[in-house]
């Protein structure tokens, strides 16, 4: 069968799913859904398939899929066509009613259902009492009993893996999983929406040795040796409260793996213990991203993030003590914004970015489907857009207006692939892994005391710029078009965006040349 899925890094729920039906003897090719339409469909031509399964994760796709379904369609393909994913688990009659050729959609956790349909359609046996599966009659949606969620996550064969790509200096690098489920009901977030309404645990974590030994097969197999954790929480606690890292990293030093391995882990603020966080370290954590999202205790409780600015405080300081990478979410617009709120979070970015250590980085809170915000915000009429592009407007027209002028002047400064944002982070794990590998010479310390120093002088430069035009705005004395201020304030920030970049430019072209020097000694 063929799978169609997003693969900006590897699908690891796809590639699971491929490896159960691998097991059960059934072979499964795996195209990402970006490619040209006329390259899929010849793909899908040239096997002779039982079934197209389609990975819907993330709304803002679905109507792509829904193109590419229809032309599919369009050119002769009679397959069965199933889709799963977040989206189509939560939101099936939507998805249903916007792509009427589906056949079936595999809700939540796909392995043991997709397996099943793919058993029956080989079989000709009659599909649709499957436990998990949704579809069409006359009209009428018909939602079968859900599966319950698999307890023992290590009962699954390891997932398809796919070409392993450079990370920097020649690392290959892979994701991987510790667990699935999310214990936490943030306003904004739909995961534990996703694993609350199946039956069984929510929250589910691989046993620690199962873990290593596959981060150890691909180590010694295919040379990979940084790996970055999907979890959306990853394990500090677990059903026993504590030893599951102990156990993670005993496991990496039996296996002889410290030192030749590096990794990467999601968690919350109030999560991060110093010496747990330590010991982390000392088994190859390079780096950290911290769900912080709001620098209010106001805000974090109307996000229902159930931590205090302190704990965020707390974490980012034992982080950078201890000198491992951080990033970092962080919404600084919501609905309930106001010019106040948004000023104290300008600040408290600035508490944790104004020494350089992180770049800064902020995004708008959407109302995905699923959310509690999603919800309240239909309720309070105030949901704008298509399904898949919801949007919604502030209540203050000042702060609609200043909300677009922000994303527009520093779009590429935030957004882009070679924006200063991503960059910067990208040069922060080109010397974090230059080190690991190579010592911290004193040249490569000076590198990354200059890093800082650029990306400290940019941060506090957009901080200070967007709270100067905060101020102007919340005046009501602006103009959006024919402003010459904004005129004078855009060039600027185009003028401090290309002179931080060629900074950064410099540092990795010498970071290269290290790089090239050492391995040059090695010959």
């Amino acid at each position: 069968m063929v799978l169609i899925a997003f693969e900006e890094r590897e699908n690891l729920g796809v590639r699971y799913m491929a490896a159960v039906l691998s097991e059960a003897g059934y072979q499964a090719r795996i195209i990402d859904f970006r490619r040209d339409k006329k390259d899929i469909l010849e793909e899908i031509l040239s096997v002779d398939s039982i079934l197209v399964g389609f990975s819907i994760i993330f709304e803002e796709h679905i109507y792509n899929f829904r193109d590419l379904i229809a032309y599919l369609r369009d050119k002769g393909i009679s397959n069965h066509f199933t889709a799963g994913g977040h989206f189509a688990s939560l939101e099936q009659a939507a998805l249903f009613e916007m792509i009427p050729s589906l056949d079936s959609i595999v809700r939540f956790e796909g392995e043991h259902t997709l397996l099943n349909l793919v058993n029956h359609l080989h079989s000709n046996e009659d599909w649709k009492l499957l436990t998990g599966i949704s579809y069409m009659s006359k009209g009428t949606l018909v939602n079968n009993k859900l599966r319950p969620l698999e307890k023992d996550l290590d009962t699954y064969p390891y997932p398809i893996r796919s070409e392993f790509k450079e990370y920097v200096l020649g690392k290959k690098h892979t994701t991987i999983m510790a667990g699935r489920g999310c214990i936490h009901n943030c306003v904004y977030c739909n995961i534990g929406e996703f694993y609350r309404l199946p039956p069984g645990p929510v929250k589910r974590i691989r046993n620690p040795v199962r873990i290593v030994e596959e981060m150890d097969h691909l180590y010694r197999d295919h040379d990979c040796s940084v790996f970055l954790f999907q979890d959306d929480d990853f394990p500090f606690t677990t059903s026993k409260k504590s030893g599951w890292i102990e156990e993670f990293c005993d496991a990496l030093r039996d296996k002889d793996l410290v030192g030749k391995i590096m990794w990467k882990v999601n968690c919350r603020p109030d999560e991060v213990d110093r010496g747990i966080i330590e010991v982390m370290k000392d088994h190859g954590l390079f780096r950290i991203y911290l769900g912080i999202e709001d620098g209010t205790d106001a805000g974090l409780l109307q996000i229902n993030k159930k931590q205090k600015v302190t704990d965020s405080l707390r974490g980012v300081k034992i982080i950078k003590d201890l000198g491992i990478g951080m990033d970092f979410g962080f919404m600084l617009f919501q609905p309930s914004t106001t010019f106040n709120s948004y000023r104290e979070n300008l600040d408290f970015l600035g508490s944790i970015c104004g020494d350089g250590y992180m770049p800064v980085a902020f995004l708008k809170m959407l109302p995905y489907f699923g959310t509690s915000i999603e919800k309240d915000l239909r309720a309070e009429g105030r949901l704008t857009g298509l399904p898949g592009f919801l949007d919604y407007d502030f209540d203050d027209k000042s702060m609609n207006d200043y909300h677009h002028l922000v994303f527009d002047i520093f779009y590429q400064w935030l957004n882009t692939p070679d924006g200063f944002t991503n960059i910067s982070k990208w040069t922060s794990d080109y010397l974090s892994v230059y080190s690991f590998y190579y010592g911290s010479i004193s040249g490569i310390q000076q590198l990354s005391d200059e890093l800082k120093s650029t990306v400290s002088e940019a941060n506090l430069f957009m901080l200070d710029t967007l709270k100067m035009l905060s101020t102007k705005f919340e005046s009501g004395n602006y103009q959006l078009e024919k402003d010459t201020e904004l005129d004078e304030i855009r060039k600027s920030i185009n003028e401090k965006h290309s002179s931080s970049l060629k900074t950064i430019g410099e540092i990795i072209g010498k970071v290269e040349l290290y790089s090239l020097t050492k391995e040059m000694f090695r010959f």
